[in-house]
């Protein structure tokens, strides 16, 4: 357990060395916690949290939770971002919340 998280903390580092979001085109990052999903709009320049949401831990809710963060990016005529995988591999849950994500209108 102890040795997976240091792993994701080091592929999570390599990504956000190459990747930075700003405010006409923030970041999209993910985190997944023992029970939810979370995503957030980042604004690296400022430090600003733009819209978050939140949502149970299974395809279909990855995928309602970026249809949800799509819509509020939009309502902020946010429509396109950076996608801040979080050191997880790109499927499932991941997966569904950017499919979820650009079936709503968002670009990246």
């Amino acid at each position: 357990m102890l040795y997976t998280k240091i792993q994701r903390n080091r592929r999570h580092r390599r990504i956000r060395a190459k990747i930075q979001g700003a405010a006409e085109k923030p970041r999209l990052c993910v985190f997944r916690s023992n029970s939810a999903l979370y995503a957030q709009l980042i604004d690296d320049a400022t430090g600003n949290v733009l819209c978050c949401a939140r949502g149970s831990k299974n395809t279909k809710g990855a995928e309602k939770i970026g249809e949800n963060i799509a819509k509020k990016a939009l309502e902020r005529k946010i429509n396109k971002i950076v996608f801040d995988r979080g050191g997880y591999k790109y499927h499932g849950m991941v997966k569904a919340l950017a499919e979820g994500a650009r079936a709503a209108g968002l670009k990246f």
